[in-house]
């Protein structure tokens, strides 16, 4: 059964989480994974029922690259497939989650197609390239737009015998990845956990050793939320203290195969790894990481991009009671004009059915949050603006 249809029939259970979302949105290397197809006239209207459907696809020929942020990889790779599914194999669409730094630079060189990265291309300058300008060169002289798709949930996952619940909040994860917090029974993580017995034992943390948009946006949380605590720039690249691992799988299993260990993940891989994942207090209270969650944390994000640019600012403190604020926003980022035409076709129709409402909704069977659907008409919008 097709992911659309599956969503179909649990659409009641999921309207909460969507409805959340809509309130409050302020407007202002793996081995690659093949599938295809593309979408033209998706319906645009926003409304759940306005999105593209099987009968809206063009399903062009053809073949479609694209790479980075292995964040979505579980995502898109059944996206594509349920695509593949509906416009009978006519495209051919390969996803290599090599990450997001790696996509972007693959984007702009004209490597791939499009990207996914989880953070939005950068307008300053870093290491001598300014992506915004090297996108816009790799565009033909238009401008690259950074169209968020994937929320994903960032969870806290740990492996302690005889802990399955575990409170945390980011000034005290911040001491845990800087190296301050030691050892799981320290009186900083008690206090957060009365009543639970925490071991002597050492923390092992384990941290992306490739560069991550996963990385920044922890790295933008911890720096938000922990009250000074961590004290370094946001950024790609870990500058915290763990033994590194490649890629989210990587962290996933150092998890799962190390006692009284912590790393930063994806929910959907702690999910497939059945690992336990920590509670986050960032002041209002314990708030386990659920989609309705999430999707009221996104619902406090500004959009900060101009015109169908939709880069978001994703508020990491002083978020709404019951609000998961560890969270990235996966983005798919693509040439407003200047792909050839044959893939620009391509690109319209697969991530049209991938905006839909139907889509989004059984996203969150693999670990996933749906995107509000306000911020998801504005998507659908920006699709079928490009060019």
């Amino acid at each position: 059964m097709s992911m659309n249809r599956r969503a179909a029939s649990r659409l009641s259970s999921v309207a909460a989480v969507l409805a959340i979302g809509t309130l409050g949105l302020t407007a202002c290397g793996s081995d690659p994974v093949t599938a295809g197809a593309e979408p033209g006239a998706a319906g645009g209207s926003g409304s759940a029922g306005g999105s593209a459907s099987a009968s809206d696809l063009t399903c062009a020929e053809g073949k479609l690259t694209a790479e980075g942020s292995s964040a979505q990889a579980n995502a898109i790779s059944e996206v594509i497939s349920q695509y593949n599914a509906e416009c009978g194999d006519k495209a051919s669409i390969e996803y290599n989650p090599t990450g997001s730094g790696a996509g972007i630079k693959s984007f702009y060189n004209g490597l791939v197609d499009f990207a996914g990265s989880d953070s939005a291309l950068k307008s300053e300058e870093k290491d001598g390239v300014v992506e915004t300008e090297k996108a816009e060169q790799r565009c033909e002289g238009n401008p690259a737009w950074n169209l968020p798709m994937v929320v994903g949930p960032i969870a806290f996952a740990y492996n302690v015998d005889g802990v399955d619940k575990l409170v945390l909040n980011a000034e005290v994860l911040s001491q845990i990845f800087n190296g301050e917090i030691k050892t799981w029974n320290d009186p900083k993580i008690a206090k957060l956990n009365s009543g639970v017995t925490l071991p002597s034992e050492n923390i092992t943390v384990f941290f992306r050793s490739d560069e991550s948009g996963t990385t920044e946006n922890v790295t933008k949380f911890l720096a938000a939320a922990g009250e000074g605590a961590w004290t370094d720039e946001p950024g790609k690249s870990w500058t915290g203290t763990g033994e590194g691992k490649n890629k989210s799988s990587g962290v996933a299993e150092g998890v799962t195969n190390t006692k009284n260990s912590i790393s930063y993940m994806e929910w959907s891989y702690a999910s497939d790894n059945s690992l336990k994942i920590a509670q986050l207090d960032n002041g209002a209270g314990p708030v386990e990481l659920t989609g309705q969650a999430v999707a009221k944390a996104v619902s406090e994000a500004e959009i900060k991009g101009s015109g169908n640019d939709l880069t978001l600012e994703v508020k990491y403190a002083g978020t709404a009671e019951g609000a998961y604020p560890a969270l990235l926003v996966t983005y798919e980022i693509v040439c407003s004009k200047g792909l050839e035409a044959d893939k620009t076709a391509i690109v319209k129709d697969f991530l049209s059915f991938f905006a839909s409402a139907d889509t989004q909704a059984g996203l969150e069977e693999l670990g996933y949050a749906p995107l509000p659907d306000e911020l998801r008409s504005k998507v659908e919008t920006a699709v079928k603006a490009i060019q």
